[in-house]
């Protein structure tokens, strides 16, 4: 039985951390409770948030499990539209 793989994308301003299961996007969470929530969706019923936490087998990217927002987006909407400016 191959393992199965888990991501957890950095965070941005607008919609949290996007997650990955075996290449298919779950979804968006703005907490670890919601992480938990939807890997228990998915099939890994009865996990908590200290075992979604210190799963090995979540890749974590742009922080940890402690990290669920980000300060400044990456790609901020220009204040001057187009034609403006």
């Amino acid at each position: 039985m191959s393992q199965r793989s888990v991501r957890v994308c950095a965070p941005t301003r607008r919609e949290g951390r996007e997650v990955w299961v075996d290449g298919r996007s779950l979804g968006s969470a703005r907490s670890l409770r919601a992480l938990t929530e939807l890997l228990n969706a998915a099939g890994w019923e009865g996990m908590d948030e200290v075992d979604v936490a210190e799963w090995a087998v979540i890749e974590w990217y742009g922080g940890g499990p402690e990290v669920w927002s980000q300060q400044s987006d990456p790609w901020p909407v220009s204040a001057v539209g187009p034609g403006t400016g």
